[in-house]
C-alpha cells in the first residue's frame, strides 16, 4: 500500500509541472491578446480622432468666416461636385515637415488640399480642392505632392483632372521647397496638355503659382465677386509701382476674349 501511495505521489508531481506550465502559458497568451486588443482599439480612436481633425480643416472658426464670404470649404465643394458617395480621398493624413518659423506647431491632417478621385455623372475623374481655412490654402511640399500624386494617376487612366483653386500661392514659411513643388506641377500641367482634359475652378482670390497652373490647363471657370487670380498680389504691387488698389478693382481688367460665360452667371454650360 505504501509503494503505491508513493507512486501515486510521484506521478502527481510528474503531471503537475506540466500542467502548471501550460497553465501559465495560457495565462501569458490571454494577458498578451487583452494588450494587442486595447492598443488595436486605441490606435483606431487615434486614427478617428485624426480624420475627425482632418475634416475640419482649419477649425470651425475658419469655416464659418469661409461660409459669411458666401464661399464653401473644400470638401463641400467636392461633395456638390461629384456622384453622391462616390470620391475616395488620398493622403487624408499627410501634414508639411516645415520645422521653421514656428510651423511644426501647426500643422493639420491633409495640409491645405483635398485630393482623391469620384465620379460624375458616373465618369471617374480626380480631383484637388484647396483649402482656404489652413494656411490660406497656400502650397508647402506636401500640399504638391498630394496634387502630383492624383495628376500621375489622372495620366495613367486617362481620365480628367479638375482643380478647385483657393489659394494664396507659395507658401512663404517654406522658401524653395514651395516653390519647387510649384515646378513639379507645372511639369505635369505640360506633359499632360493634349493627353488628359485639365479644368480649372477659381473659387477665390489666387496669386502666384496658384494662377500659373490654371493658366496652363485647358478650361479655366471663375466665380463673379469671390474669385480672383492675380499674378501678384497688390500688397507686393504697391510698393513697387506705387499703385495702391484692392481686389475689385481688377476686375474690369480683362482681355476681349475672357469673361464670355462668366458675365452670364446664371445662365448654365453643359460640356459634352
Amino acid at each position: 500500500m505504501l509503494r503505491i501511495l508513493r507512486c501515486h505521489g510521484l506521478l502527481q508531481r510528474t503531471l503537475s509541472c506540466p500542467i502548471q506550465a501550460f497553465a501559465s502559458q495560457q495565462q501569458h497568451v490571454k494577458q498578451s491578446t487583452m494588450a494587442s486588443v486595447a492598443l488595436t482599439l486605441d490606435v483606431k480612436r487615434r486614427i478617428e480622432e485624426i480624420r475627425q481633425q482632418a475634416l475640419l480643416g482649419g477649425g470651425e472658426k475658419r469655416i464659418e468666416a469661409q461660409h459669411k464670404k458666401g464661399k464653401l470649404t473644400a470638401r463641400e465643394r467636392i461633395h456638390l461636385l461629384v456622384d453622391e458617395g462616390s470620391f475616395i480621398e488620398y493622403d487624408m493624413f499627410l501634414e508639411h515637415d516645415c520645422s521653421d518659423f514656428g510651423m511644426e506647431k501647426q500643422k493639420y491632417p491633409g495640409d491645405s488640399v483635398v485630393t482623391g478621385r469620384g465620379l460624375i455623372n458616373g465618369r471617374t475623374v480626380f480631383i484637388f480642392s484647396q483649402d482656404f481655412t489652413v494656411f490660406g490654402g497656400s502650397l508647402s511640399g506636401a500640399h504638391a505632392k498630394k496634387i502630383c500624386k492624383i495628376m500621375d494617376q489622372a495620366m495613367l487612366v486617362g481620365a480628367p483632372v479638375i482643380g478647385l483653386n483657393d489659394s494664396g500661392g507659395a507658401r512663404i514659411q517654406e522658401g524653395v521647397e514651395s516653390l519647387a513643388g510649384y515646378a513639379d506641377i507645372f511639369q505635369r500641367n505640360v506633359e499632360s496638355s493634349g493627353v488628359i482634359p485639365q479644368i480649372s475652378m477659381i473659387m477665390g482670390p489666387c496669386a502666384g503659382g496658384a494662377v500659373y497652373s490654371p493658366a496652363l490647363t485647358d478650361f479655366t471657370f471663375m466665380v463673379k465677386d469671390t474669385s480672383y487670380l492675380f499674378i501678384t498680389g497688390p500688397d507686393v504691387v504697391k510698393p513697387a509701382l506705387t499703385w495702391v488698389f484692392g481686389f475689385i478693382e481688377y476686375w474690369p481688367v480683362q482681355s476681349p476674349h475672357s469673361g464670355r460665360i462668366s458675365d452670364e452667371p446664371r445662365q448654365p454650360v453643359y460640356v459634352n
